[in-house]
């Protein structure tokens, strides 16, 4: 048996990571490379042009940083294949700090125009 196999309590043979082979991994790859490319196409073509305003380029970064973020915690780190507990621990976590960030965002944007 190879060292990718584990067994449970019954002598039974699981695959640690199935589901990752290395078509799906040069998948993961080829996605992640194409929204970086679109990243790249939007720094460098549609903001400079004006064709896209700052304000949604940097929302559209934000939404694939976070799709990219995805697809390596997901399938790089193995997350996919983790018991619910543990990705919903991970997901409220994220919430949490991410409301907090648009908290302190918010809060020092009203602090920077009030004082004025």
């Amino acid at each position: 048996m190879s060292a990718e196999h584990t067994h449970d309590e019954h002598g039974t043979a699981h695959a640690e990571h199935e589901g990752m082979t290395k078509k799906k991994i040069w998948q993961v790859f080829f996605y992640m490379l194409g929204i970086t490319a679109i990243e790249f196409f939007i720094a460098l073509y549609l903001l400079p042009k004006g064709i896209l305003g700052h304000g949604m380029g940097n929302f559209i970064y934000v939404i694939l940083t976070l799709v990219k973020a995805f697809y390596i915690v997901a399938y790089f780190m193995h997350l996919k294949y983790e018991k619910f507990a543990l990705k919903t621990g991970i997901m409220v976590s994220l919430v949490f700090i991410v409301y907090f960030i648009i908290l302190m965002l918010t809060e020092g944007s009203y602090q920077y125009l009030h004082m004025n």
